[in-house]
């Protein structure tokens, strides 16, 4: 279970022109909406830029927000979404390409090198996933949305987030089962 810490406050300051609440903002928003980014695009670069302008358009939104229409959060993630939409609109094919390497915190080099091939793995699955379903997942499991948050995001029912996320679930396995050492792909 999550604590939500309202952004309404926070949100007013910045309209304000608060530098530490800009700088709060950021901290508290920026690293969810990065990793929203990357795991829709799969691409370390492309996600920094799309967290960024999300922020940019935060922090240029933040004079319009009105409290109790929609939570902040819900709207950012909204935004850093389309994003990412339009990106892979400009693609026209999603690749993997090669995911950046990233520092082993282990003590155990041999399972760090296990855990990092098992995120490729994972995040190569992802990205094969039809949208809306990747979309879910992320959401759900990544992002930590309930599904009734996830719904509202999406603009579909419960029912039709559960079926989105339930397909994806059994897409992803076959994926990873597909991709795995050893597996049917391999």
């Amino acid at each position: 279970m999550r604590s939500e810490v309202p952004d309404g406050d926070l949100v007013r300051r910045v309209a304000d022109g608060d530098p530490a609440a800009i700088q709060a903002l950021v901290a508290r928003k920026l690293p969810r909406m990065t990793a929203l980014a990357w795991r829709m695009l799969g691409d370390a670069g492309e996600a920094e830029d799309v967290a960024q302008e999300a922020m940019l358009r935060a922090w240029r939104q933040a004079p319009r927000w009105r409290p109790g229409q929609a939570r902040f959060d819900t709207w950012l993630h909204r935004v850093a979404l389309n994003l990412c939409y339009d990106r892979l609109r400009r693609r026209r094919e999603v690749t993997v390409g090669h995911l950046p390497e990233r520092a082993d915190e282990s003590a155990d080099p041999a399972r760090g090198l296990e855990a990092a091939d098992v995120g490729r793995r994972v995040q190569a699955a992802l990205v094969r996933l039809p949208d809306r379903q990747r979309e879910a997942i992320i959401l759900c499991h990544y992002q930590e949305l309930s599904n009734i948050e996830a719904a509202a995001l999406m603009s579909v029912s419960v029912e039709a987030m559960e079926s989105l996320l339930s397909r994806g679930r059994r897409a992803l396995r076959a994926a990873l089962l597909e991709i795995a050492p050893g597996g049917a792909g391999a």
